[in-house]
């Protein structure tokens, strides 16, 4: 099977969970809504402090809170994503009340893993700003906290650790079973990829078209429908990725997988190393 088969079939599975349960996407729209109105409420601030000549030491503490604030309420919806959707690879029928108590049943330890991303997202920042090596070092230290936090949020919904137990303990799944290069992921981001290139190319012709008809109307049409079709996108790729990182999980800490992965689906979906 071509790697764009395997992706596009991983992408079909997790839109079998999704379609029986529609609402699920409910909780990256939340996850959007809050997380614009959290970067404007520090944006505020971070004008004032720009305005005013700007401190770094002050610059730092803003960012490191914007970072807590914001991984708070990512992890909280993606948390109440993915026990939701256990729920129904485990067959079960769960509504939005049931990922939503999941998630405040789990605050505390979401905070703490927030807390820890918060301060690794300022140590990447930091070394963003320090020329080439520091963003190669950025990168790679980047590329080293997705693979070690890839199962964090299922962890943490149902093994009920602490956050550096949940770090350890996603690591550790990934590593002893499949090795340490994650391909799935990757080729359900592909497809997506190729979407919104698709996407992009329908609105900019649309664009263009208008552009030769002296239409207004028809290029203000395909440019709502393009940033429309931008949204859908990314919401369903947040989705059915999180769909998907429930159900490696399942697989990989429970050696159980539904009818709507495949054992050899998700084997595949990892190289050994």
């Amino acid at each position: 099977m071509s790697t764009f088969s395997r992706s596009w079939n991983l992408v079909k599975a997790a839109w079998g969970v999704l379609r029986d349960d529609k609402e699920l996407v409910v909780f990256p729209i939340v996850s959007a809504i809050a997380a614009i109105l959290v970067t404007i409420a520090f944006a505020v601030p971070g004008f004032l402090l720009y305005s005013a000549g700007g401190n770094e030491v002050l610059g730092y503490v803003l960012l490191f809170l914007f970072y807590l604030v914001q991984y708070t309420v990512i992890i909280f919806a993606n948390s109440a994503l993915v026990g939701a959707a256990l729920i129904r690879l485990r067959g079960g029928n769960p509504t939005l009340g049931d990922g939503f108590n999941i998630a405040f049943s789990r605050f505390g330890t979401i905070v703490g893993y927030a807390l820890i991303a918060a301060t690794v997202g300022l140590i990447l920042q930091a070394l963003s700003r320090r020329g080439t090596l520091g963003e190669i070092v950025r990168a790679l230290i980047g590329l080293a906290w997705h693979l070690a936090t890839y199962l964090v949020v299922p962890v943490l919904v149902v093994e009920n650790v602490g956050p550096i137990a949940a770090v350890k303990r996603s690591a550790s799944l990934l590593k002893r079973t499949w090795g340490e290069q994650i391909v799935g992921g990757a080729g359900m981001g592909l497809v997506f990829f190729l979407l919104f290139v698709l996407a992009t190319v329908l609105a900019g012709a649309g664009v263009f078209l208008g552009v030769s008809l002296n239409s207004t109307a028809l290029i203000i049409a395909c440019i709502i429908a393009g940033v429309l079709a931008y949204i859908v996108l990314a919401l369903l790729s947040s989705t059915l990725g999180s769909i998907y990182s429930a159900a490696v999980y399942r697989y990989a800490a429970e050696g159980e997988t539904s009818k709507q992965f495949a054992p050899e689906l998700i084997r595949n979906a990892f190289r050994a190393r």
